[in-house]
């Protein structure tokens, strides 16, 4: 060996620039080190500092993943902010991750246990969320476009040569309503095309670091290119012995295809985009076939339509439970059930749209009565302009579809905090409300008539008390009855965090639905008509969302003041702590330790208090929602449109929220691209985005891209490929220091977990500013919980000596101990309170950044290169 240690660097969400990471300072000189890739390309690429020389004892390298989520390319950064509007998906997508009770090896997870239960309701409503946002669309297409929009001056609003609906053949009956359909399946097209393209981003495997010898060849192969330092290929020594059968999964993450999961994606991506196609078809051909009932070659039609519609909603949900879509096995075929989903659904849009293009039946009432009249904008006074023309039915449909979107919710909640039992209220209330309904209308037959002060609104909000009783039964605790690691580590919400990080996401999702609906009825109407209906209406549910929304802000707002008043709390107890010896502190450090203080404080709210705060504002929105849902399926409007007394103040709260709603989807974007381009709001804000991206799209596949699937194998061929060097080849290493910060530990502790035994012996972590157990150990438990986060400290551990440091400062409010094996070192900052050494300025607080700066990194680094240099023999070949 050459005697050498690599420190290889991995920055966190802030995306560092390489020399930064590296430490190049500016100096005197036109000759400034700069830092060289060595391997990689511009978007994820490994440096190393041109002043680095080959007898270095420890060299220092830098791997930039930051490109994968970031950069200042415009045409990237359109396309990342239209991902950040798919937030909802990946909040949904991580609530897989964060369920208790993941059995090590995915294979050995059973449908009827509580993970695999909550695993496929979690699924589920996934699924819904695509519908969600396709139901969106679909009303904006069909019944705002092609239902409402009657003549040339609205058509004329709408971006295109649409007018051609508005008269002859094509104003008949429901061909507009064709048309209109073209709008959520344009989505769809869209959607499915962005998945296509980022299949290739995550189809990232570890290469092997070493080519098989071939026997007979009479040569010994070469090392694969591009990995080495840009020397040129060396021979390599006798190929490795197979790596011996590993022992039994101890964590999730040591599964090897985990961060493969190409097939995988693929399937899920055909039931979303087939389910989402008959969503939108049902919509528009539903209402049409209730108003029209067919006969004839059309009722043939319609039959065909509808059995595969209900084939392609059963198939996509028997599927989300089966293993071949939930197991993860690398690129594997689509099968034959995704291309029955895939041609079923082409074949439900064809029978759809035929059938809209036919002309009205015999029965039923004639469309066109139905429909609003041409020219409500220029006679508002019109009687037929004075009512509701929306597309029937479709109030009803958003109504339904949200109130079961809530008691999946609260299903997958019960389940992941107290287990199948759970299930029995949710499936309770999901039986009443329907009963209950049909009781008040009087179709319940044999039952007493229904009293008349009963109102489905009441019906609605006991069903969901009922369901609600199922997040409070005792909660199961794990098999291996684990503890915490130490304070504020237990589980994040008392087990229903997967509920939690869902419903967020369904109340974004919501919220960016009903802003789109504000935002085209805004454009399509010219003014309102003097009684105040809008020519254009949007479904009644909307028009909640704007209230619901504004007491929503209200609640952000109290639970930001609460933190605020938690903060200064904080901050005068440290500052107590700090200034306990005030006679011997001078008024400069009494000063400095008020700052000093006040990230104390920032330290103690994020760890110990902030996962308690967004589980207050879960409740209270939990009980907003509760209330919606019930107001929804009333169907009556939250205020008049003349509204007097209370009623105007509530109208004005509601116009504030619709207004706030209308260009919510802009604002998303807009943040979405700020994150990318500026640090300082990507290091406030872009860590939500990091961590949601992190994990595998493994349950909904049109959320963004997970650049982990790149990093991840990445860094697993990188390490494995130097630790793989010839003994006398110059490249040759004794070991190397995986250094994460932040978001880099995490990536760095999956792929220690991924690395097999042979390489992990002469490997040691540095972990610093990091997260594993405040915020990753508490909200997904299966991979860094009590007890899934030892397994990592266990599989560097060698003769009794951890091979893992943590380094952490009490004024970073990101980073903690760990309390796993490892060892812990904890970092002054600031190093002094005042100047010293000719200095002029005060030692700064680093909090969250400059570890490597920091004194005990050095003599901890210094320590740790000694024993991979003497004191880690090297595996012998074959173990493992």
């Amino acid at each position: 060996m050459a005697g050498r240690v690599l420190e290889l660097r991995v920055h966190g969400v802030s995306n560092t620039p390489p020399d930064q990471i590296l430490g190049l300072q500016p100096g005197p000189g036109p000759d400034q080190p700069q830092p060289w890739l060595v391997a990689g390309d511009a978007t994820t690429g490994f440096y190393r500092s041109t002043a680095a020389a080959p007898e270095d004892p420890v060299v220092v390298e830098a791997y930039s993943w930051g490109q994968l989520t970031s950069g200042a390319r415009t045409a990237r950064d359109v396309e990342r902010a239209l991902w950040t509007v798919l937030l909802p998906f990946t909040l949904a997508n991580i609530a897989l991750h964060a369920r208790p009770g993941i059995p090590p090896d995915p294979d050995t997870e059973r449908w009827g246990s509580r993970s695999g239960i909550a695993a496929w309701l979690i699924r589920l409503f996934c699924l819904s969320l695509t519908g969600t946002l396709v139901l969106t669309f679909a009303g904006v297409g069909v019944d705002l476009i092609g239902w409402q929009c009657v003549d040339a001056a609205c058509l004329g609003r709408v971006p295109g040569p649409w007018e051609f609906l508005g008269r002859g053949w094509w104003s008949e009956g429901a061909r507009a309503l064709a048309v209109g359909l073209l709008v959520p399946v344009a989505l769809l097209g869209v959607l499915g095309l962005a998945t296509w393209r980022t299949y290739q981003y995550e189809a990232e495997m570890p290469a092997n670091p070493v080519v098989p010898w071939t026997a007979g060849s009479g040569a010994r192969e070469t090392e694969p290119a591009g990995y080495g330092t840009g020397l040129p290929p060396q021979p390599v020594g006798e190929p490795e012995p197979p790596e011996p059968p590993p022992d039994d999964l101890a964590n999730p993450l040591q599964d090897p295809t985990f961060w493969c999961g190409e097939g995988q994606l693929r399937r899920a991506a055909v039931l979303h985009l087939g389910t989402g196609a008959v969503i939108a078809a049902a919509v528009a051909l539903g209402p049409v076939l209730a108003m029209d009932p067919p006969g004839g070659i059309r009722a043939v039609l319609a039959t065909a339509t509808a059995v595969a519609m209900v084939a392609v909603v059963l198939i996509a949900v028997v599927a989300l439970a089966r293993p071949w879509l939930t197991r993860r096995a690398g690129s594997t075929p689509l099968g034959r059930w995704s291309a029955a989903v895939a041609v079923l659904a082409g074949l439900a849009l064809v029978g759809t749209a035929l059938l809209l293009l036919l002309p009205d039946g015999p029965a039923g009432t004639p469309l066109s009565d139905l429909r609003p009249p041409p020219g409500c904008d220029r006679h508002p006074g019109d009687a037929r302009c004075l009512t509701d023309r929306s597309l029937p039915g479709y109030d009803w449909i958003i109504s339904w579809y949200g109130t079961g979107q809530l008691l999946l919710l609260i299903a997958i909640g019960a389940v992941s905090r107290s287990g199948r039992r759970a299930l029995a209220a949710p499936v309770t209330a999901a039986l009443l409300l329907p009963l209950g309904v049909l009781w008040i209308a009087g179709w319940l037959p044999g039952a007493p008539a229904a009293p008349g002060a009963l109102d489905i609104w009441l019906v609605a909000l006991g069903a969901v008390a009922v369901a609600g009783t199922g997040l409070v039964l005792p909660r199961t605790r794990s098999a291996a009855g684990g503890q915490p690691l130490e304070a504020h580590t237990d589980l994040a919400w008392a087990g229903r965090g997967p509920a939690v990080l869902a419903g967020f996401g369904w109340v974004l999702c919501v919220a960016n639905s009903a802003g789109l609906f504000h935002w085209v009825t805004d454009r399509l109407n010219n003014a309102p008509t003097p009684s105040g209906r809008s020519p254009i209406t949007m479904p009644t549910p909307v028009l909640w969302a704007g209230l619901a929304f504004s007491i929503a802000l209200i609640g952000l707002l109290g639970v930001a003041l609460r933190a605020l008043v938690l903060l200064a709390r904080l901050r005068r107890e440290e500052y107590a702590a700090l200034t306990s010896q005030r006679h011997a502190l001078s008024a400069h450090e009494l000063r400095r330790c008020r700052d000093v203080g006040f990230y104390h404080a920032l330290h103690r709210l994020v760890g110990e208090h902030a996962l308690r705060l967004t589980g207050c504002y879960a409740a209270a929105s939990a009980v907003l929602v509760a209330l919606g849902c019930a107001a929804v399926l009333s169907l009556t409007r939250p205020h008049p449109a003349h509204a007097t007394g209370g009623a105007a103040v509530l109208k004005a709260v509601a116009d504030i929220g619709d207004s706030l709603l209308s260009w919510l989807p802009v604002l998303v974007a807009a943040l979405g691209m700020l994150v990318f381009r500026n640090e300082g709001v990507r290091r406030t804000v872009g860590v939500v985005w990091d961590v949601g991206t992190f994990w595998p799209r493994a349950a909904h596949p049109l959320a963004p891209p997970s650049y982990a699937e790149r990093a991840v194998p990445e860094l697993q061929t990188r390490t494995a490929g130097l630790l793989a060097a010839a003994d006398h080849d110059p490249r040759g290493l004794n070991g190397i220091i995986l250094s994460g910060h932040s978001q880099g530990a995490v990536i760095c502790a999956a792929v220690i977990l991924q690395l097999p035994a042979r390489w992990r012996s002469r490997i040691w972590f540095f972990s610093y500013g990091c997260q594993l157990t405040r915020l990753y150990g508490r909200v997904f438990p299966a991979y860094f919980g009590p007890d899934r986060l030892p397994v990592l400290a266990g599989a560097l551990t060698r003769r009794g000596t951890p091979g893992w440091t943590n380094f952490w400062r009490d004024t970073d409010p990101l980073g903690w101990p760990v309390n796993a094996g490892e060892r812990d070192v904890s970092v002054r900052d600031p190093e002094a309170l005042h100047p010293s050494d000719g200095e002029v300025a005060d030692p700064p607080i680093r909090n969250h950044s400059g570890y490597p700066d920091a004194p005990e990194f050095h003599r901890e680094r210094s320590r740790v290169a000694w024993l991979l240099r003497r004191g880690v023999p090297a595996p012998r070949r074959g173990s493992g």
